[in-house]
């Protein structure tokens, strides 16, 4: 069974080193360990976008009277997101002084930038509230203009299925969780599977599997370079990290080789 393991492991990554591809960068949250930024701001955004990154991640709540923000915990500053209204929540500042920002103002910046726009629809308290929130997201994404640079990323199974089929056809959506096989995505007409490393690591002959079927892999939260080393080593086609611009320049080192 270990050698099947790295049979098929192999093959992932020459399925994708033999297309003369490198992996994507994606920055966590933006990118937002640099001076005047801060996690899910609009700087992270602009600032992702200046190095080049493939693109930027952003998470996504739908607050009690259904405005929809950006934030990645459930709480931030003791504020329950979801069950607020608006003007509590966007009275809150990020660390670098922003006010936590509607997914009206990052699609406003974006329109002005090239990133791609990762979409991470947090798990909410009822499947109907994330129903609504999917509907509302990709509305917002076509007024914008946006709807070709977007991915949707999800915990939820169900929002997950919301986005496939109502999402524009050949618009990427990916699924979070890791408890769902190559098979089963591609049965729910998915892009592929966005896991945590940990879980590609135990279960490197996903890699492969998921090329035969035409499907893609993103790793996250990849920071360490030996993190990084393996899933270049692996075939992984998208890298999610707080460091992008480490990755980048691992990535330049390889194709230098």
């Amino acid at each position: 069974m270990k050698l099947r393991i790295i049979i098929l492991a192999a093959m992932g990554c020459l399925s994708l080193l033999a297309r003369g591809e490198s992996p994507q960068v994606i920055a966590h949250r933006g990118y937002w360990q640099v001076e005047g930024s801060a996690q899910n701001s609009i700087r992270s955004l602009v600032t992702a976008d200046s190095i080049g990154c493939y693109g930027s991640e952003f998470d996504v709540w739908m607050t009690a009277d259904s405005v929809l923000v950006v934030n990645h915990d459930a709480e931030f500053r003791g504020v329950d997101i979801q069950n607020s209204p608006s003007d509590k929540v966007l009275a809150l500042r990020l660390d670098n002084g922003e006010s936590l920002p509607t997914l009206d103002a990052l699609f406003e910046a974006a329109k002005s930038l090239n990133t791609r726009l990762i979409c991470e629809l947090k798990v909410h308290d009822s499947r109907s509230r994330e129903k609504t929130a999917v509907s509302a997201i990709l509305a917002k994404a076509h007024d914008y203009g946006l709807e070709d640079r977007m991915e949707y990323i999800t915990f939820s199974p169900q929002a997950f299925s919301e986005f496939i089929r109502l999402a524009p056809k050949g618009t990427p959506v990916y699924y979070l969780n890791g408890d769902f096989m190559p098979a089963q995505i591609e049965y729910m007409h998915g892009a592929g599977i966005d896991y945590y490393i940990d879980i590609l690591r135990k279960h490197p002959e996903w890699i492969a599997d998921c090329h035969k079927r035409g499907l893609k892999l993103n790793a996250w939260t990849v920071d360490k370079p030996e993190d990084m080393k393996w899933c270049i080593d692996n075939g992984i086609d998208f890298i999610t990290t707080n460091r992008p611009e480490i990755l980048q320049n691992l990535i330049k080192a390889y194709q230098n080789e």
